[in-house]
């Protein structure tokens, strides 16, 4: 019983994550471009979406993976979770707080 548990809780887990991932209501593609150039596109996209609302960040960038959770941290919003991309580079979904 406990394994079957377990394994119905990581479905549930595993909806609960793409939901999260599918309900982002703007993605912005920031492949291609170096540093500063992501953040500064998250900075200025993440004004396109209301308080509450998620957004997808795409690069491919090396050093998007230390500023993007460093600009959310300095700017209070919420790095949710990130995911390698099929074609290439990062997802970062992030959370507007404010």
């Amino acid at each position: 019983m406990r394994s079957a548990d377990r394994d119905d809780h990581s479905d549930r887990d595993h909806s609960a994550w793409d939901a999260a991932w599918n309900g982002a209501r703007l993605t912005v593609d920031a492949r291609g471009r170096r540093c500063p150039l992501p953040i500064i596109e998250l900075a200025r996209r993440i004004r396109d979406i209301d308080v509450g609302a998620d957004l997808q960040l795409w690069a491919d960038d090396p050093a998007a993976a230390h500023d993007v959770p460093a600009w959310c941290r300095m700017r209070a919003q919420e790095l949710i979770s990130t995911r390698e991309l099929a074609d290439g580079g990062t997802a970062y979904l992030v959370h507007r707080l404010s």
